[in-house]
């Protein structure tokens, strides 16, 4: 390949990140190249300020959160007209006039909330004529500026539900669905005049906790974070049968702390890691799908998971840290399943590599190596806390600098450390001659005390996403201004004025890099937020809801089945995001009572899991999925093919949001330290034969009915209730006049589970269960319910009916209501431990096993030599 051609190829990557991400246009004149630099930059600069506590301590800057939101968004749509072309015919070397007159009417009209918000404020209700001019121009730019940065779907939905708010009095819609409709003055005042539309929660986790993380992973990127991660996967995995691309999963799964896009993730990675495949034999099409699966899952990884994290701390009112660790085995076992269908794909195809090591060490390795630095993370983070601790009782409110002190100490010995070695080169030809992984991991051992920080500020001392991700991208703007210019010191090489202004030039680029991979995706929160707000204004979302358990008979699997389409639907032209807030607003609180209504109790957190995953898988699924056309402009393999083989490669995820729905211990919900090992253990077994029952693979090659077992042996050790509730009932039926003494006896914080009939507020019939929760315990049953689950009875003839609903408590959230019967309790039967039906799914496991290697070592021809089977 010439050097031409491989220039090309590489412009061709770029515009496609650009069209995706941070705008295609790029301007010859001084001008405007200047604007779409400094605006970017000042934008960061911006929301750094804001999150800091120097408005309050300087009295100056100090804005509430509607006011940060509207200029949050007054960029975004700046920048989205300045630096996204309106069509594909549009011109990329200049601005035209036109276009500067529109971004600056967006920018002013959607940030009117900031400039007049006291006027609006003070008009609540009975907005003027200036207030509904700038709605309505507002609005309209703000879907066009989406259109621009995402394209026309998200738009279409936008336009389709707006629609409805107009025209729903229609008399050609169907009467289920018809409403009276809105005027458009009171369109605007709920869309864009109030908190309930645009300026709604989603823009607010956009202002206030995503940009900082999208900053913060650009700033990592910019100092060479992202590079360093995937030398090491290489130099560690590089070696193995089909190293690339185990090697690709793994960086992957890194550079996901620090990108929240998939794309991006596929583009940085996968121009390294996609040769190297089809080097070592993949084919195109598998190379590029393999990349695609591996930068999907990125977003799964916490901390970031494509900013729906912070997003569902919001909507299901949990905090940060629950979200994380019900995030964490879902993303850890599908990433290591990933590893192991790589595996068997280099199995299958016979490829070769350098290890000899068995194919059970090589997965029993990986696994205690994930295991100890899991173990070594959480120990470090909790030695960190010991430390904290020990500081604040010795030197009380000097503890705080002498820790930043101690902080910048490590930080320059970890520079020093990384100074005896070259800097990390990134180029084709160094990643096939990688130095050995010792080598490679003190060059950016730096790169990981603000990740350290980040992770301690959020798991230790519990400090909010916006405040830990502050102070980490005020970390790291230190590092991009210091090492360049710390290891030219320590390497005696001089010039530090120099590496000093390569140092500002980064920090500088890092800033503006991360404004514009924002500019997307705020206009995505803020266009979800006109989709929620119309159905919250309309009621759709109710008679949706209504249609979808029509449509699966009141049966959850099938509205599991629905919702999950609906994701797939919607995510092929949504982004993660937008398609997470649009689904969990329309049908979680619907699989959360229709689960009721089946005897299962669905945690709300669970629900909002399923959409996020499901949302992912969009990402993929042609023939939309952007990464897949990514990926196949680098393997040059075909785009559509690339994403079939992509969503093959993905069904694992597909597994995992139907498995945590019906045994939520994969979510680590009410699940102990010891309880968790030991489900990870069994889940990622369980999702291992999975992937070799749908790659028909094993040890050898297996056969239809050997697969069909291991789909089985995998259920099995997923859901082990499923069989046992076939044999013993899960519950136990008690009276219901037993409610406050079993109220009064049970454990600190438990929960009862009631049976309740009754009418809803449409009339229909509910027999439905319910999770009450109990708390502390009180000084007796009726206190603790109606304290604790904001409920009280009346006894009439016998028979027991809600007669208090406490505003705001958790039976009333759960949508129980006034005059309810209470029909029964249930409580935990006494019956064997679930976990019994493991042992003849593990001797099912054996018998296949045993089958298998006797083939193996009987008939070499079957899978070219005994050592099939190494790593």
């Amino acid at each position: 390949m010439t050097d031409k051609s491989v220039e090309t190829e590489n412009n061709d990557l770029e515009d496609i990140v650009a069209e995706a991400d941070t705008g295609a246009r790029a301007p010859k004149d001084a001008f405007s190249r200047n604007v779409l630099w400094y605006v970017p930059l000042f934008w960061s600069v911006y929301q750094l300020w804001i999150a800091s506590p120097l408005p309050y301590i300087l009295g100056v800057g100090v804005l509430n959160d509607t006011q940060t939101r509207a200029i949050h968004l007054g960029f975004a749509v700046l920048l989205a007209f300045l630096a996204f072309p309106a069509f594909k015919n549009s011109p990329r070397h200049y601005i035209p006039k036109l276009t500067w007159l529109v971004a600056i009417a967006a920018a002013v009209s959607c940030s009117y909330l900031w400039w007049d918000y006291r006027g609006v404020a003070d008009r609540t209700g009975v907005p003027n004529t200036m207030d509904l001019i700038m709605a309505g121009v507002g609005l309209v730019l703000l879907l066009e500026a989406a259109r621009r940065s995402l394209g026309v779907p998200l738009m279409a939905v936008s336009i389709f539900f707006m629609s409805y708010v107009f025209f729903g009095s229609w008399d050609g819609l169907p009467d289920v669905v018809r409403w009276k409709g809105a005027s458009f003055e009171k369109a605007m005042s709920h869309l864009m005049l109030t908190t309930e539309g645009v300026y709604g929660v989603a823009l607010g986790v956009s202002s206030g906790f995503v940009f900082l993380f999208v900053l913060f992973g650009a700033l990592l990127n910019q100092a060479g974070a992202g590079n360093y991660f995937l030398q090491l996967a290489f130099a560690a995995l590089g070696h193995l049968r089909g190293g690339p691309a185990k090697a690709a999963v793994i960086a992957s799964a890194a550079t996901g702390l620090i990108s929240g896009s998939s794309i991006a993730n596929v583009v940085t990675t996968g121009t390294f890691t996609i040769p190297l495949m089809k080097k070592v034999g993949f084919s195109p099409t598998k190379a590029g799908a393999i990349e695609v699966s591996s930068s999907i899952n990125g977003v799964l990884t916490p901390p970031v998971m494509g900013a729906v994290a912070f997003l569902m701390t919001e909507y299901v009112g949990i905090s940060y840290v629950e979200v994380v660790k019900t995030a964490i085995i879902p993303a850890a076992i599908s990433y290591i399943a990933l590893v192991y269908i790589v595996h068997l794909e280099a199995l299958k195809s016979g490829m070769k590599g350098t290890s000899t090591m068995n194919n059970v060490t090589f997965l029993l390795g990986a696994i205690f190596i994930i295991a100890i630095c899991i173990i070594i993370g959480g120990g470090t983070l909790f030695l960190l806390g010991v430390i904290v601790d020990t500081f604040e009782s010795a030197f009380g409110a000097a503890s705080t600098p002498i820790l930043i002190v101690l902080l910048g100490i490590a930080y320059i010995a970890a520079v020093w450390y990384a100074s005896k070695g070259p800097d990390l080169k990134t180029d084709l030809d160094t990643m096939q001659h990688l130095p050995p992984v010792g080598v490679i991991f003190k060059t950016g051992v730096h790169y990981l005390l603000p990740i350290l920080l980040l992770m301690y500020l959020l798991m230790i001392e519990r400090k909010s996403p916006g405040l830990s991700a502050f102070w980490s991208a005020i970390f790291m703007l230190i590092i991009l201004m210091t090492q360049n210019s710390l290891k030219a010191f320590f390497r005696g090489e001089g010039e530090v004025a120099r590496h000093i202004k390569e140092g500002w030039d980064d920090l500088s680029e890092g800033l503006v890099v991360g404004a514009r991979n924002m500019i997307g995706l705020a206009a995505a929160m803020g266009v979800a937020g006109i989709i929620v707000g119309s159905v919250t204004l309309t009621g759709i979302g109710q008679v949706m809801a209504e249609f979808v358990e029509f449509l699966s008979g009141g049966n959850l699997l099938a509205m599991l089945f629905f919702v999950a389409l609906i994701s797939i639907i919607l995510g092929m032209g949504l982004p993660t995001t937008a398609n997470y807030i649009v689904v969990s607003s329309l049908m979680a609180g619907v699989v959360v009572e229709l689960g009721a209504q089946a005897g299962l109790i669905v945690p709300l957190v669970a629900v909002h899991m399923f959409v996020f995953y499901f949302g992912i898988m969009a990402d993929v699924t042609p023939p939309v999925g952007l990464a897949s056309f990514a990926a196949a402009a680098i393997s040059k393999g075909d785009p559509l093919k690339t994403g079939f083989q992509a969503f093959f490669y993905s069904i694992r995820t597909a597994l995992l949001p139907f498995l945590f729905i019906f045994n939520t211990d994969l979510l680590l919900i009410d699940v102990g330290p010891v309880q968790a090992i030991f489900v990870f253990i069994v889940a990622l077994i369980a999702m291992l034969l999975f992937a070799a029952g749908t790659m028909n693979y094993f040890l050898v090659k297996s056969r239809l009915w050997e697969s069909a077992v291991l789909l089985l042996v995998a259920f099995t050790l997923f859901r082990p209730g499923f069989f046992l509730n076939m044999v013993y009932p899960e519950f136990e039926t008690r009276p219901a006049e037993q409610v406050y003494q079993m109220a009064q006896e049970a454990p600190d914080n438990a929960n009862l589970q009631v049976r309740l009939t009754g009418e809803n507020l449409e009339g229909n019939a509910v027999d439905a269960k319910y999770l009450l929760p109990l708390g502390p315990k009180g000084p007796d049953g009726e206190a603790r319910l109606m304290d604790s689950a904001g409920l009280a009875f009346r006894n009439e003839d016998g028979n027991l009916f809600v007669d208090d609903l406490a505003f705001g408590g958790s039976a009333e959230n759960l949508g129980i209501d006034f005059d309810w019967e209470l029909k029964e309790l249930e409580v935990p039967a006494e019956r064997p431990r679930k976990e019994l039906f493991y042992i003849p799914a593990l001797l099912l496991l054996g018998i296949i096993v045993l089958l298998q290697r006797r083939r193996l070592y009987a008939t070499p021809s079957e899978t070219s030599d005994p050592a099939s089977a190494t790593a």
